[in-house]
């Protein structure tokens, strides 16, 4: 016994002095951490791709708190196709505090930001000294880290008094640096001489009223205007969308992001965009559809536009198929959700959801001929103009 519990002992301290001499390394990774990028399943429509798009962002270079780098990036996590980088022509907040950090690269003294703040008024002769293409250049540079995945358009905002003037997009621009005039008008006009397509953005910001102004009016005469910003982050402005159909132009859905986008993300959204509907994810064919008007706003899971579009993406989206007879001769059909867009449907006064990727059942009661009703239902997360919800009707298949 004796002899057995000395051999114990003698392992136990073998044990002990092989624990103490074990190598202690200098650095241990807890996570292999890994860019991962939220993908959003869309169907085809019609031959096209759907894509989606964020057409209306800001950096430091304007008045926002992240770098062209950093929106590129959080696009790209963010499931997106399609960006623009739209800094504020007239508003840049930051200029003053970076000037100020780059004093001792400019004699010592910190230089005085000139006309970074146009909103209100009009520059003087000094002009603006920023060069406004930078953001645009930046963003397309970090693009190329994903591929060719994310195609940056070079853009800017145009911004001024919002309750009069208001603010518009430039998108496709040449030279941002060529936009500016002390008319916005003429800025307008600017952007239009390099082939931009102009955008009037949030059209009830600081506003009682989404109603044409004078000033938007002379814009709408001259064709200056391309497009409208129907929903604006959490904002949805319906009144809009008639003008939109009325004038032949596109409908767009942006975040108009100056904070971080994860903020939707923690809501439970995707970020506020637009879905354009393509050929090809290029400029061209991006552009192409955008004229044609082939596009679609999202926000807070509301889907904003076309009603023939809506349907038509529906449809693509939601199939139906015949399962059985329920009580009373009923017909039972699955609806299946193929994409990763949620949606709300409405049978009379019922609002069934339809989440991602899932199947939800419906019964339809014969008519009081004996025959099987068409599947028809409204979808309640979907507006056409009007603020309508559109209707879907998928055709009796019972067997």
């Amino acid at each position: 016994m004796k002899r057995l519990f000395l051999i114990l002992a003698l392992a136990g301290l073998c044990l002990v002095d092989a624990s103490a001499q074990k190598k202690i390394p200098e650095t241990v990774t807890l996570v292999q951490n890994a860019n991962r990028r939220t993908e959003i399943i869309l169907p085809q429509v019609n031959g096209l791709n759907v894509y989606k798009a964020d057409l209306h962002t800001h950096s430091i270079y304007s008045d926002a708190n992240l770098t062209p780098e950093e929106r590129v990036t959080e696009a790209w996590y963010d499931g997106l196709d399609i960006f623009a980088m739209t800094d504020h022509v007239e508003y840049r907040r930051h200029e003053p505090t970076m000037l100020k950090f780059l004093k001792g690269y400019t004699g010592g003294e910190a230089k005085k930001a000139v006309n970074y703040n146009v909103i209100r008024k009009a520059a003087n002769e000094e002009g603006i000294k920023a060069d406004l293409n930078i953001p645009t250049k930046l963003a397309q540079k970090a693009a190329k880290a994903y591929g060719g995945a994310l195609l940056v358009i070079p853009a800017c905002e145009i911004t001024r008094e919002p309750k009069t003037i208001g603010h518009f997009n430039a998108l496709f621009t040449t030279d941002n640096n060529a936009i500016y005039d002390v008319d916005p008008l003429q800025s307008l006009r600017n952007a239009k001489k390099q082939g931009a397509l102009i955008t009037q953005n949030h059209p009830g910001w600081s506003r009682k009223s989404c109603d044409i102004t004078e000033f938007e009016q002379k814009a709408f005469d001259e064709n200056l205007i391309d497009g409208v910003e129907i929903m604006n982050g959490y904002w949805f402005y319906p009144k809009a969308m008639q003008r939109c159909v009325d004038k032949n132009l596109y409908m767009l859905g942006c975040t108009d992001i100056h904070h971080l986008t994860s903020t939707y993300k923690k809501n439970g959204h995707f970020r506020t965009m637009t879905l354009v509907f393509a050929k090809e994810n290029s400029a061209k064919a991006v552009r192409k559809a955008l004229e044609k008007g082939m596009t679609l706003a999202y926000s807070a899971g509301n889907i904003a536009g076309d009603a023939k579009l809506l349907q038509d993406f529906f449809k693509a989206s939601v199939s139906c198929k015949f399962l059985a007879r329920g009580k009373k001769g009923a017909a039972v059909y699955a609806l299946t959700n193929s994409t990763s867009l949620g949606y709300q449907i409405r049978i009379g006064r019922r609002v069934l959801e339809l989440p991602a990727f899932e199947t939800i059942t419906v019964s339809y009661s014969k008519s009081k001929e004996g025959k099987d009703r068409d599947v028809e239902f409204y979808v309640a997360n979907m507006w056409e103009v009007g603020y309508k919800n559109p209707k879907i009707t998928f055709k009796a298949s019972a067997k």
